[in-house]
């Protein structure tokens, strides 16, 4: 039931996260309330930075996906672990440079990067530009140029990999949105189109697959798809020859009992014995290994708590359980239906003997944390706790129905403290033109 061993249950039958009563952190704090375990946070952190090292060697490094959780205390952590991030908009690279990371450390996704994008990442001196598309190149190129430097890149890359995860965390098929397929002949087009401009430095190239993938063999493919071409471009290119190779993210996380777990080390094994087959049988040398964890990193150390509101029964049909909260916070059903764990956390020792969908409190049908899940009874104010939002969650969490986001609540070694404040009514209006007159 508890899913991860940072989360438990104390002699009174309440839920913990890293030893603390959740009972006590919600009357602290208040809810809906995003609450991570800095610990478990650290831990992950370290498994992919030892696996990495241990498989890769020294110049690997994993680059921690901002996307999955993007507030400043996060890119702290991750610089004191010595991790890479990488960025995808503006507003991530505006926050791990205010949190003091270093920007050579930075790698800058996006498929659109606009104008602004590039000229701010410059200016920060932002280490990687892992550039999507031939208009994204000459654009970086250009801006590199009007600067006299020359500016490092990966090239974004489409193995046209199926994972078989839902559709719409798939990124590594043909089609995709994202990259330059191997299989039309358009990926070796911008590796030439890039080896000719003056102000580029092609360092490597890019691939991902998708996300929340249990299965390490999609990895291996894309990884002998992205060696083999590698080979190519030696052959094509006079002998260049690719010295970064970045796998992206994508392995799975433990969401309910229905999930396996995965060892992240032994699956960063798995990748770096292949690679290093598939390196010797094309005659090539193993490049310098990037991995994205992102979710992976985040996901399990965190929680939701939030206050029921009221119980609906509707004999025949289903019953409801309303909380403070819902899709503002967590679209991730709404948008996946994702599964989620969830228990009554003054009752978290107790059977999961009644069945309900855990709704939200917006004005929308569609708001709903889970459809028919296994819970204790509940009545109105109890505590609800969904388990694993560490990711996904607070970086996705709107204003919709202009209701203020939760605040983030940092537990470590039992202490608790609040990284991201709860917004009020008048943050949700410090950008409307009040005193604009109409007409």
């Amino acid at each position: 039931m508890i899913l991860y061993p940072h989360l438990s249950v104390n002699g009174e039958g309440h839920l913990t996260i890293g030893g603390i009563d959740t009972l006590e952190l919600a009357e602290r704090f208040g809810t809906p309330a995003y609450v991570m375990d800095e610990n478990t946070i650290r831990q992950n952190m370290r498994t992919y930075m030892q696996a990495a090292e241990k498989n890769f060697g020294k110049g690997a490094l994993p680059l921690y996906a901002s996307k999955a959780l993007c507030f400043a205390e996060i890119y702290k952590i991750a610089k004191e672990e010595g991790l890479g991030v990488d960025c995808v908009s503006g507003g991530e690279l505006f926050t791990a440079r205010a949190a003091g990371f270093p920007a050579e450390r930075i790698y800058f996704h996006g498929n659109n990067k606009t104008d602004r994008d590039i000229k701010d990442a410059m200016d920060m001196g932002v280490g990687t530009f892992v550039v999507d598309n031939i208009d994204e190149l000459l654009a970086v190129n250009s801006e590199a140029a009007r600067r006299n430097i020359v500016q490092n890149i990966l090239l974004r890359i489409t193995p046209g990999i199926d994972p078989h995860t839902h559709k719409a965390i798939s990124t590594g098929n043909v089609d995709s949105k994202f990259g330059n397929a191997i299989s039309t002949g358009q990926a070796m087009e911008i590796v030439k189109d890039a080896l000719k401009l003056p102000n580029i430095k092609l360092n490597g190239l890019h691939c991902h697959i998708g996300s929340q993938i249990f299965d390490v063999k999609p990895f291996a493919s894309a990884a002998d798809i992205m060696i083999k071409f590698i080979s190519e471009i030696k052959k094509e290119c006079g002998g260049f020859e690719i010295n970064e190779l970045n796998l992206g993210g994508g392995l799975g996380v433990k969401y309910t009992d229905n999930d396996p777990y995965i060892d992240y080390a032994a699956a960063i094994g798995d990748m770096a014995e292949v690679i290093n087959k598939f390196c010797r049988a094309h005659d090539i040398k193993t490049p310098l290994v990037r991995l994205e964890p992102g979710r992976s990193l985040v996901a399990a150390a965190g929680i939701t708590l939030y206050t029921v509101g009221s119980v609906k029964e509707i004999p025949g049909f289903k019953n409801y359980i309303s909380v403070d909260g819902g899709m503002p916070d967590n679209p991730r059903y709404a948008l996946y239906q994702s599964e989620y764990t969830v228990c009554i956390a003054d009752r978290a020792d107790k059977p999961k003997d009644y069945k309900a969908t855990v709704a939200g409190r917006c004005c929308e049908s569609g708001d709903l944390i889970g459809e028919n899940m296994d819970i204790q009874k509940a009545k109105r104010g109890d505590i609800l706790a969904v388990l694993v939002t560490g990711a996904y969650n607070y970086s996705m969490a709107s204003n919709y129905n202009r209701i203020p986001r939760p605040p983030v609540i940092m537990v470590k070694d039992g202490q608790a403290r609040i990284v991201v404040r709860r917004e009020s009514y008048e943050d949700l209006i410090k950008n409307d033109c009040l005193d604009n007159p109409v007409g």
